[in-house]
């Protein structure tokens, strides 16, 4: 009967196991320090799956120009700093922050927001941005299948995705 028991239990645990999808859009998480501080970045990383990823709206882009975005997938994506921080010339209080942006086909707008539990940008507020600061998109030579956002150790943190990129620096 225990013999009976443990095959039933090890074809059901196999069976669950096996029906587990791969997240359409998994979670990253990057850690970097700048000097004595410490940046902390997390965010769900998107694929390209062959769609016009930045565009105009009336190109069915996914992230239209214009239009705050998450920046990623999910949850909105969440910086925090160690320590306050000098962004593009503008400072900004240490914690943490939801990490959004508006891109541009020429400049993105990046904001700060003291709402860091929003799922998305749906409930986006810009009256609880704590700093809005603007970079220039450049294209890139190769594509970025994933969205994927690095921290470098002299503080810039890029974001890449398709063909596009944008980053800003932290110090």
């Amino acid at each position: 009967m225990k013999k009976l028991l443990l095959i039933l239990t090890t074809l059901l645990s196999f069976s669950a196991l096996a029906q587990q999808k791969p997240v359409a859009s998994p979670p990253a998480v990057v850690k970097q320090k700048v000097g004595d501080l410490e940046v902390m970045i997390k965010y769900a990383q998107p694929s390209v799956k062959g769609r016009l990823v930045f565009g105009t709206k009336e190109q069915k882009a996914l992230v239209p120009f214009g239009e705050v975005w998450r920046t990623g997938a999910n949850d909105a994506t969440t910086i925090e700093f160690s320590k306050d921080v000098t962004i593009q010339g503008k400072t900004l209080a240490k914690g943490v922050y939801s990490l959004l942006t508006i891109p541009g086909a020429t400049d993105w707008t990046i904001i700060f927001n003291n709402d860091s539990k929003m799922w998305g940008a749906y409930t986006y507020a810009a009256a609880k941005d704590a700093l809005r600061v603007t970079a220039k998109a450049s294209s890139e030579s190769a594509s970025t299948e994933m969205l994927t956002i690095s921290v470098s150790t002299t503080g810039q943190v890029k974001i890449a995705w398709d063909k596009t990129s944008t980053s800003f620096y932290v110090k």
